[in-house]
C-alpha cells in the first residue's frame, strides 16, 4: 500500500495516478475533498482518499486509523507557500501567523504524518519527502520551511534505517502544470527560470514522478538520507 499526502493536485496527484496505473493500492489525503473525490472517480474508484489536514494531530490520528495494512511507500507532498497571493504582513502578529502557517503546512504536516504511520511502515519501505529549490535561494518563510524538511529527512533516515526503510527528500525547481505555480507565473518569469537551467527547459510532472518511482523501487535500497535536486541544473551540489 502507498500513502500520498497532498494527493488532490499537482505532484501528489500525478504520483498517486502513476502508482494506481501500475496496479498498486493507493490512499491519498488532502485538505479539500472535491479534488480527492475527482481523482478517485477518474481512477474508477481505485484510489482511496481521506480529506484531512495532515498538520492537525487529530486528523493525523484519523489517517492512522484508516490505514489497515502495511505501508510500502509514504510520499509526503502536502505543503505550500501561504504567502502567495497575500499582502505583506503589517504587524508582528501577522508575521508570526504567516510563519506558523508556513511551518505547519510543510514541516509539521510531514512530521505528524510520519509519527502517525511509523508503526504501519513495512520493513524495507520508502519515505519520500518534498523540499524545494526555495531552500537554496531563500524565499520568505517557505525557503526555511523546506530546508527544515530536508534536515528532518536526514535524522529520520538514520532512525528508520535499521528497519531497511529509506528516507529521501526531493527538491524540485519550477515544475509546470502544478497548482502551486498556475496563475502566478508570467511568461517573462518562466523564461527567466528556463534560462537558469543547464538543460534549457523547465521541469515537468513526469520528471518528478519518475524520480519518486525510482526512490520507491527495489533499485533504490542504498539511496537514503539524501536531498535530490531536480531542477535542470539551476542549483548544483557536490
Amino acid at each position: 500500500m502507498f500513502v500520498v499526502t497532498g494527493g488532490g493536485t499537482g505532484i501528489g496527484r500525478a504520483v498517486a495516478s502513476a502508482l494506481h496505473e501500475r496496479g498498486d493500492r493507493v490512499l491519498v489525503t488532502g485538505r479539500r475533498a472535491a479534488p480527492l473525490a475527482a481523482l478517485s472517480q477518474e481512477a474508477g474508484g481505485g484510489i482511496e482518499f481521506l480529506a484531512c489536514d495532515n498538520s492537525d494531530p487529530a486528523d493525523a490520528r484519523r489517517l492512522a486509523e484508516s490505514v489497515t495494512e502495511p505501508v510500502d511507500g509514504l510520499v509526503l507532498c502536502a505543503g505550500g507557500n501561504p504567502a502567495i497571493g497575500r499582502p505583506e504582513p503589517e504587524s508582528l502578529a501577522d508575521v508570526a501567523a504567516l510563519l506558523d502557517e508556513t511551518m505547519a503546512s510543510n514541516v509539521r504536516s510531514a512530521a505528524l504524518t510520519v509519527a502517525a504511520l511509523e508503526s504501519r511502515l513495512a520493513d524495507g519501505a520508502s519515505v519520500v519527502l518534498f523540499g524545494s529549490i526555495a531552500a537554496e535561494h531563500g524565499v520568505g518563510f517557505y525557503g526555511p520551511a523546506k530546508a527544515a524538511v530536508a534536515s528532518y529527512a536526514v535524522g529520520l533516515a538514520a532512525r528508520l534505517g535499521t528497519r531497511g526503510i529509506t528516507v529521501n527528500c526531493l527538491a524540485p525547481g519550477y515544475v509546470t502544470d502544478t497548482e502551486f505555480f498556475r496563475g502566478g507565473m508570467t511568461r517573462e518569469r518562466e523564461e527567466q527560470l528556463r534560462g537558469q537551467t543547464m538543460t534549457g527547459r523547465v521541469g515537468a510532472l513526469s520528471d518528478v514522478v519518475a524520480c519518486v518511482l525510482f526512490l520507491l523501487s527495489p533499485q533504490a535500497r542504498h539511496v537514503t538520507g539524501q536531498t535530490i535536486h531536480l531542477n535542470g541544473g539551476a542549483v548544483t551540489t557536490r
